[in-house]
């Protein structure tokens, strides 16, 4: 075995280590972010519950296991939820030593801005849509002379797969910026496809909302808004690189 080939297998070795070292960390800290969310969760339904403005919606259970599966449901998205931000920064801290010190500190920003966005995508869909969706869905039940029996896995499902995307939605500033990071949006792509994200939106804003006018424009409306803001932080720092470049 030639002396460069063992030099590659003894990187590769190291990096392999590193990995593994990390990812034994991250591991540690989602088994401690999901006790804190066993402990937690009882309180965490007991405030979504109470906690959706003036609407009140009684959970039934039509199985027995459907109490412990909400329970572990929740505690189980806690322990992801903290754990995400910690595993996002030992990803950066694994690729660290193939950065720049310029690339390191730029691209950490990009873990608690994306954690940031994230929760203030929830927040905004559990504070804003959802009390909107479900009173519409409330309304439309009663219009139809049905029994209000709401099973708790069931709304639980409901909520997370509603609250889930919004989040995502939220994190469209960082996801832009980094595209005009790597090159592949600039300000001349941005205004050919402007027109086109806009359609997208409002169809996006369509699904996820109750099928009347004010809670179409009450979703979609801040979901371009973040578009431009998005956008307007792309631009900003297109032309800041570009100025780096030239000179």
């Amino acid at each position: 075995m030639s002396k460069e080939t063992g030099t590659i297998d003894s990187d590769l070795i190291s990096h392999l280590s590193e990995l593994r070292k990390r990812l034994i960390y991250v591991a540690g800290w989602f088994i401690a972010s999901l006790c804190i969310g066993l402990y937690a969760a009882p309180r965490i339904l007991t405030f979504v519950k109470g906690h959706l403005g003036s609407i009140e919606v009684e959970w039934s259970v039509f199985a027995l296991s459907d109490g412990i599966a909400v329970y572990m449901k929740c505690a189980l998205l806690v322990g992801i939820i903290l754990t995400l931000p910690f595993l996002m920064y030992h990803l950066w801290a694994f690729a660290r030593p193939g950065m720049t010190d310029a690339e390191a500190k730029s691209t950490l920003v990009y873990v608690p801005t994306s954690s940031v966005l994230f929760i203030s995508g929830v927040m905004f869909g559990y504070t804003v849509a959802l009390p909107m969706m479900i009173r519409f869905m409330v309304k439309l039940n009663q219009s139809m002379g049905a029994q209000e029996v709401y099973g708790i896995q069931h709304y639980m499902s409901f909520l997370i797969s509603f609250l889930l995307p919004m989040g995502v939605a939220f994190e469209m500033p960082l996801a832009m910026t980094f595209l005009t990071r790597i090159g592949m949006l600039t300000p001349d792509k941005m205004k050919q496809v402007r027109k086109y994200a806009y359609v997208g939106l409002a169809v996006v804003g369509t699904l996820i909302s109750p099928p009347d006018f004010v809670s179409h424009l009450s979703v979609t409306v801040p979901l371009i808004i973040l578009f431009e803001i998005s956008a307007f932080i792309s631009t900003r720092y297109y032309k800041r690189k570009l100025a780096v470049q030239t000179t």
